[in-house]
């Protein structure tokens, strides 16, 4: 098969979706690797890096696109990009489908198949998903501590504070592997800590972990409204795997928080969790609610952290991206059935029941008779 990895054009996306050890992976299994030119540079590999283990480096998208039988990538497929795609070609990638029309209806006219990173699952986990909600995770309380810094629009408090001044509070919503790694960075910063979950188990163990070093709540529209608004810094993390994310957070939770508080919304690739969240850019990554809460909606996190981010990702994907390459669709569904509810989109027809159940215009097909 022939493998395409175009350089990531989105907007400040530095990651890469297959690093040189992944690619002699592929080479020695008979598979062709082609790649654009400067793809790697943003994380600091050249293309002498790549060259060494034999991909075929060009100097355009269009030539990548051209001839690949499989695009990896790691954000969704931009409008240019999308323009691109040949008919039967496999995207295997971030996708998110749920939120994005415009993008679902443009993989189909295109005849794509598209298995969306975020929604390969095994025993009810996201495998693909994990290494990049556990960086966005962190992400969320730096960047969230930088933002209460009153020159940036936030209250001017110390996360964990000093001697004889209060620490901040710090809500966390979902206790999942975005959540935990928010906790481990807010509890290491000596913040007050509350994290909230409908999932009981998940807080007896937190609670077991961390002991009196933080609050377990658990998850309910009064618990999340009584909290939110005593809140310095909040980080939503909800994920419902390829749905598009609850508004949990409500309009009178977020005005009944004091100016110059923050919000991260981790959820926003999937819509975001309160309905003011939009999508936002590292280089311009907030704005303010009408009341003065700072928002930080920024739809690629881990692409702030580019090297940690890939080598995170491609350690998970590579796997999958061998079956697929080496078995052909069918047969690496058939090896590892946790790819199935990864196939959002097979040869045009969507074959996602949480992507149809957000985009309720487009037929829904079924998986197993278009695989045969």
């Amino acid at each position: 098969m022939r493998i395409g990895i175009p350089g990531e054009i989105k907007p400040q996306e530095d990651r890469i979706a297959l690093v040189p050890g992944g690619a002699v992976e592929f080479i020695k299994r008979g598979h062709t690797v082609v790649m654009t030119s400067g793809a790697g540079h943003g994380i600091g590999l050249t293309d002498e890096d790549y060259k060494a283990v034999g991909v075929e480096i060009v100097e355009t998208l269009e030539e990548v696109y051209a001839t690949a039988e499989m695009i990896i990538g790691v954000k969704e497929p931009q409008p240019r990009e999308l323009a691109l795609i040949t008919p039967g070609q496999i995207h295997y990638r971030y996708l998110h489908l749920a939120p994005d029309h415009a993008q679902t209806v443009g993989l189909m006219k295109a005849g794509a198949t598209g298995i969306a990173f975020e929604t390969v699952e095994l025993n009810r986990t996201l495998p693909l998903l994990a290494p990049m909600s556990e960086v966005a995770g962190r992400e969320s309380v730096i960047f969230g501590a930088n933002l209460l810094q009153a020159h940036l629009g936030g209250k001017g408090i110390l996360l964990g504070g000093v001697t004889g001044t209060a620490r901040a509070k710090v809500v966390i919503v979902g206790a999942g592997i975005a959540g935990q790694g928010a906790l481990k960075m807010a509890t290491g910063l000596e913040a007050d800590v509350t994290i909230l979950d409908v999932d009981v188990a998940k807080l007896k163990y937190l609670d077991d972990i961390y002991g009196s070093k933080i609050k377990t709540i658990y998850s309910n529209a009064g618990n999340l409204a009584e909290h939110i608004e005593t809140a310095d810094l909040v980080i939503s993390t909800v994920l419902i795997p390829g749905a598009k994310a609850p508004h949990l957070i409500t309009l009178d939770m977020i005005n009944s928080m004091e100016k110059g508080s923050v919000i991260v919304d981790i959820s926003i690739d999937q819509g975001g969790t309160t309905p003011i969240s939009r999508p936002t850019y590292h280089e311009d990554p907030t704005f303010l609610s009408d009341n003065g809460v700072v928002m930080y909606c920024c739809a690629n996190m881990p692409g702030a952290m580019p090297r940690t981010s890939s080598y995170a990702l491609a350690n998970v994907t590579l796997k999958y991206g061998l079956a697929i390459a080496d078995l052909g669709l069918k047969g690496a569904t058939e090896r590892f059935p946790e790819l199935r509810p990864g196939v959002n989109v097979l040869n045009g027809k969507l074959v996602s029941k949480p992507v149809a159940a957000a985009l309720t215009d487009l037929e829904l097909h079924d998986l197993d008779e278009l695989l045969g």
